[in-house]
């Protein structure tokens, strides 16, 4: 049996229309007694509710198999008092954080809503603020440094933005606690008690994702969805160990992998 990791976006669904045949590429793996987590670099809804999202979508999953980012920043952050930049709807995940708007021991910059509607979090005001308590010497942290997602209105622009605005700004690197960090994947680990030999990320994101997960010892899977773009793999410092159309081609890849019938 094999160890997963599954990102979200991009690889079950966009904008919340799952990718044909993801559902049953997510069934055929459980029957398969495959052990599965989903880790994802969402950062503007709360995990109870991305997991019930998931299954209004079709995907058959608890609460407890998805990893997010606040929970992250919770674990890594607990105690500290946080300036944190992030969507309401997330601050319950934050439990453990004494959030606060000055005198701040950490910087938490959080991710970006698909909504139309108007967003204060990333405001000049805001931002600013930020910019002054990291110059005063707060730690920096970012629940994850992604330059943009895929929705069905198109690419849409991400907190990494800002994320890179303000390291360019102090002069500090933000610590990343989401996908692709070493700490992420090693909680993911954690959870499936599993080795980096033996485990596979799927992802549809080369830039970032792929090349963490290789340089962790994982093996990986890029699915040509989501925010795939062929000049952008041609383009990367790091190749996965197999690309597929989308999700529903990955576990009979896997079962000829596991079998011996297919190397990477």
């Amino acid at each position: 049996m094999a160890c997963i990791l599954l990102d979200i976006d991009g690889v079950l669904h966009v904008s919340g229309e799952p990718i044909p045949g993801a559902v049953d590429a997510i069934a055929d793996l459980r029957k398969a007694g495959h052990n599965l987590r989903f880790v994802s670099n969402n950062s503007t809804r709360p995990r109870s509710r991305l997991a019930a999202e998931l299954r209004e979508m079709g995907f058959p999953i608890e609460d407890r198999e998805l990893q997010t980012t606040p929970g992250a920043a919770a674990r890594e952050l607990s105690g500290k008092r946080v300036l944190a930049l992030v969507m309401e709807a997330i601050v319950p995940d934050l439990e453990g954080l004494e959030l606060v708007g000055h005198d701040a021991e950490a910087v938490l910059i959080g991710g970006c809503d698909e909504t139309l509607e108007p967003n204060q979090v990333f405001s000049y005001m805001n931002l600013g603020r930020a910019f002054s308590e990291i110059q005063a010497g707060a730690s920096f942290f970012c629940l994850h440094k992604n330059k943009w997602w895929q929705t069905s209105r198109g690419p849409m622009l991400d907190a990494g933005a800002f994320v890179a605005g303000l390291e360019y700004a102090t002069g500090v690197d933000a610590t990343v606690l989401g996908k692709p960090s070493p700490s992420y994947f090693a909680a993911a680990l954690d959870a499936l008690d599993a080795v980096p030999e033996l485990t596979w990320l799927v992802t549809d994101d080369v830039e970032q994702d792929v090349r963490g997960a290789s340089l962790f010892g994982m093996r990986t899977v890029l699915v040509r969805t989501g925010k795939f773009r062929p000049e952008t793999l041609e383009l990367a410092e790091s190749s996965p160990d197999i690309v597929v159309s989308s999700l529903a081609q990955f576990p009979a890849l896997l079962e000829e992998d596991l079998t011996g019938g297919w190397h990477s």
